[in-house]
């Protein structure tokens, strides 16, 4: 006899984001102050900031901060100062949302992919949090943009192993750290007219809970195309991270977002027309074009994903949430 699914709830999700405000007049002022007079690529670029569809974005330090140079272990200091505040922040926030005492939390599975942070974060912050030292710790690294579904999948299957189980789910990003004087490459630049700083926070439970929550999780699934390493991602350089943007970004979604999702979903006992709305990871204008016309959904259908990316613009993972 099959055995049924446990049911898991996502309970609550709450946001965070730094408060200084960089308006995109302001990104590219600043950017041709950082870069113009050093490469005449940044004309040719300019334009980027006009048509990446962002009004503003939140950054973890005031733009001045960005005008001077920085080594890997300042970098690194502003990004565990600045995730520590946001884990905290999205945390109580979405564990109030839910009714849930931070001591009642099972398991923390915590996504951060801009700095390193050993202890991990979720350890950093848990005295001051109030969580059991016996919560199960479950940090993630090298997800990048997709660690917010990512993690979301895999903390509700942390859920699902046991009835009842309580699962905080928290992935901070602080991608304007990376921005580098000395490198004035396509993809530094491209990325400054892009990236901002935020959090995410959700609650999962598994079987029922009388909240009832604000949705049902149900099956995950994930796709990985090896020979594309070089599309996206981090080169570890001095002094900091180094972007890794290819312009092949946006056609290799047209081209393969549809099988990859058709494949999950039958995997999941789901039909692609069975699906009403396809909740995506804005990630820039190109991107969200890419994806309505990869998965057929009209033009104009991805509008909640356009409104995040002008208010916020790209912080990788916590983006989609």
């Amino acid at each position: 006899m099959p055995i049924d699914p446990i049911s898991v709830s996502l309970l609550s999700l709450a946001t965070a984001v730094p408060g200084t405000i960089l308006p995109q007049s302001e990104a590219k002022a600043l950017v041709r102050r950082l870069f113009g007079a050093r490469t005449s690529r940044f004309d040719t670029l300019e334009p980027v900031f006009d048509n990446a569809g962002i009004v503003k974005r939140h950054i973890v330090r005031p733009p001045a901060w960005y005008e001077q140079d920085h080594g890997w272990r300042e970098r690194n200091q502003v990004y565990l100062e600045a995730a520590e505040a946001l884990y905290e922040e999205c945390a109580a926030k979405a564990l109030a949302a839910a009714g849930i005492a931070p001591d009642e939390v099972d398991a923390l599975v915590t996504v951060s992919t801009t700095g390193i942070a050993t202890p991990s974060l979720e350890a950093r912050v848990a005295g001051r949090m109030g969580f059991r030292s016996d919560a199960e710790r479950v940090p993630i690294f090298g997800l990048g943009c997709a660690g917010g579904v990512g993690g979301l999948a895999i903390a509700a299957r942390l859920a699902a192993g046991v009835p009842g189980k309580t699962i905080l789910f928290v992935t901070v990003e602080t991608c304007s750290i990376s921005i580098r004087l000395d490198k004035p490459s396509k993809a530094n630049i491209v990325a400054t007219a892009l990236f901002g700083d935020g959090a995410a926070a959700c609650v999962l439970r598994s079987g029922v809970d009388p909240r009832g929550g604000i949705a049902k999780v149900g099956a995950g699934g994930e796709m990985l195309w090896p020979e594309t390493l070089g599309i996206m991602g981090w080169d570890v350089e001095d002094p900091g991270l180094g972007v890794i943007f290819d312009r092949s970004i946006p056609p290799f979604l047209e081209q393969n977002m549809a099988e990859a999702v058709g494949a999950i979903a039958a995997r999941s006992g789901v039909a692609p027309e069975e699906i009403d709305r396809f909740v995506c990871h804005p990630g820039g204008a190109k991107v969200i074009v890419a994806l309505e016309q990869s998965l057929g959904v009209g033009q104009g259908a991805l509008d909640h994903e356009r409104e995040v990316l002008r208010d916020y613009g790209n912080m990788s993972a916590p983006t989609v949430l």
